[in-house]
């Protein structure tokens, strides 16, 4: 790769041309930062800024891997009771507005959705607080659904029976999302006597949301 400066030559005082390398070095050091077309990754190690995508890479297997930053992570809460129409009938939980939230985001056109601007490996974990109004077994359901189309083998089974019960149900997993990418959190119940339940603040302990969902970027 060319870069415009010629190193010094080997001299007959060592000293002084260790010095003229260090020289060099000082000088080169801004080209080669920056990540272009003629940047090798045959050795591994290499640490260089990708202007184009943004980020910082280092060359390993011969490729370029993305080096994830703090970017992509959100905290998003209901603080509302959410409540089903209708029994056996799917529905997308409506978050409010994140919290913390670096390049995830609601989406402006249809709320319950939460939209991904990077692409890249994600930690989603999920909570639920269920709760019951009746004495018979109530049965929730809750699954991810990603751009529109549910994931197979994904959904999270739980039931209360006694009437005014409540628990806590909760599950962590890892997607693959691609920039634009947008999931929702599904649930339904066999019946509109089971709902997700939040509560307000006491004079010693804060309120409890009815659901939360805490997003985070472990990979590119």
């Amino acid at each position: 790769m060319s870069l415009g400066f010629t190193p010094p030559t080997v001299t007959g005082d060592l000293q002084i041309w260790a010095q003229n390398v260090v020289a060099y070095l000082r000088r080169t050091a801004s080209r080669l930062q920056f990540k272009n077309a003629l940047a090798s990754a045959a050795d591994d190690g290499a640490i260089m800024w990708d202007p184009v995508g943004g980020y910082p890479v280092v060359s390993k297997g011969g490729v370029w891997r993305e080096l994830v930053m703090a970017d992509g992570h959100a905290i998003f809460a209901q603080d509302a009771n959410i409540t089903a129409a209708a029994a056996n009938t799917a529905y997308a939980i409506q978050f409010d507005a994140p919290s913390l939230a670096k390049n995830i985001s609601l989406s402006g056109t249809n709320p319950t959705r939460i939209v991904f601007a990077d692409g890249g490996l994600y930690r989603v974990s999920f909570t639920a607080q269920i709760s019951s109004s009746s004495a018979s077994t109530i049965e929730f359901r809750f699954w991810p659904r990603v751009n529109g189309t549910n994931i197979t083998g994904s959904t999270m089974v739980a039931s209360l029976h006694n009437n005014g019960a409540t628990i806590v149900v909760s599950r962590d997993a890892i997607f693959q999302f691609s920039a634009g990418d947008y999931l929702e959190a599904m649930w339904a119940t066999d019946s509109t006597s089971g709902i997700l339940e939040a509560h307000a603040a006491t004079a010693y302990a804060p309120a409890s949301p009815s659901a939360t969902m805490a997003i985070s970027r472990v990979s590119a």
